[in-house]
């Protein structure tokens, strides 16, 4: 079985905003991005499953490979809370600071950890890659993706980062007797 794992196209929303599970819009670059995401898949596209976060940069893109869509919310983006759509340099300096020492565990106010997302996320792909026999395409955001190949690749989450997911990437993974394992686009950088 062969799983792509999608990362939306860019959204339309200003540099330096923190959004997670806000709904933002896609750039006008949208059709552009998707051609080029589809050099990247099976020409049999049609009778993949699609599977997608709910959230609108990502279902755009899911109606481009299919009618039938699975929408999942445990696909959906880290949940900012309250920092949801403010500039990040608005956000209290402190609070702020003291995330991002420990983001895998501590969640924004009203919002989520990172080790949250990643539970939910890859309870929501072992069900996705359990289901029929059928090759799948799963699309979602950097987090998300980030998430399942940190597990795959046993990549503790403070250095998921390291593994870089750009708009419009394509990860294909493949399920075989031995596992599920990473064909192609992975990148990684440097580890600190």
């Amino acid at each position: 079985m062969e799983i792509y794992l999608i990362r939306h196209t860019a959204p339309k929303i200003d540099k330096g905003i923190c959004y997670g599970q806000s709904d933002i819009d896609v750039q006008n670059s949208f059709e552009d991005e998707v051609e080029t995401i589809k050099k990247n898949l099976p020409e049999t596209i049609g009778s993949i499953a699609v599977y997608s976060s709910p959230l609108v940069r990502c279902k755009k893109l899911a109606q481009c490979f299919s009618k039938e869509i699975t929408f999942d919310d445990r696909l959906m983006e880290v949940n900012f809370g309250d920092w949801e759509l403010q500039p990040w340099d608005a956000i209290n300096e402190d609070d702020l600071n003291t995330w991002m020492g420990d983001f895998v565990t501590i969640a924004p106010p009203n919002g989520e950890s990172y080790i949250q997302l990643s539970e939910r996320v890859n309870t929501a792909f072992d069900a996705i890659v359990n289901a029929s026999g059928k090759d799948k395409i799963i699309v979602a955001h950097g987090g998300v993706i980030r998430a399942i190949v940190a597990k795959i690749k046993q990549i503790a989450l403070k250095d998921s980062f390291n593994i870089k997911i750009p708009y419009s990437h394509v990860v294909k993974l493949v399920k075989d007797d031995k596992g599920i394992h990473i064909k192609e686009g992975l990148i990684l950088s440097e580890c600190n």
